[in-house]
């Protein structure tokens, strides 16, 4: 991919989430399908109980990594991150129930499909640090730009 940051670098600015709704922290690859994030849910995450980040919170996690993807590639057309929409997912499951706080987390999603009519799918993972999978899903995703209509901020 062309036109993009030094890998790692912040997601804040892919993302439509502002302050303590940006989930995740970092940006540590990507390509043209793909992207890993990184984020290290501590005490103050908005999610924390005292059991650690409920296992739900990585279906966010997983939806703010597509976001991220398609933010990536709007800056690519020098737009800003744009509002999508999760639709559903299928098969989502995290074992455990919970994720650790102040253990960090990789974030993975990869491109299924994409059709113009502004839905996609994505395959998503959560990662330990050695690698092992804490949670898994796919996400149907929709982005009403995509089919012609104007992004929120701009006017027709």
């Amino acid at each position: 991919m062309s036109d993009l940051p030094d890998l790692p670098c912040p997601i804040a600015p892919y993302v439509p989430h502002r302050h303590a709704m940006c989930l995740l922290e970092r940006l540590v690859a990507l390509d043209d399908g793909f992207l890993a994030a990184e984020t290290c849910p501590g005490p103050g995450d908005p999610f924390a109980t005292p059991r650690g980040i409920p296992g739900w919170v990585g279906l966010e996690w997983l939806a703010q990594a597509v976001a991220a993807w398609a933010g990536v590639q709007a800056a690519r057309r020098g737009a800003p991150p744009a509002i999508g929409f999760l639709v559903g997912s299928r098969r989502y499951a995290c074992p455990a129930g919970h994720f650790a706080l102040g253990r960090r987390v990789r974030v993975e999603v990869t491109l299924d499909f994409r059709a113009d009519n502004g839905l996609a799918e994505f395959h998503g993972r959560v990662l330990a640090p050695g690698g092992e999978p804490l949670a898994e899903g796919r996400l149907q995703v929709f982005e009403p730009h995509r089919r012609g209509a104007s992004p929120p901020d701009e006017t027709p």
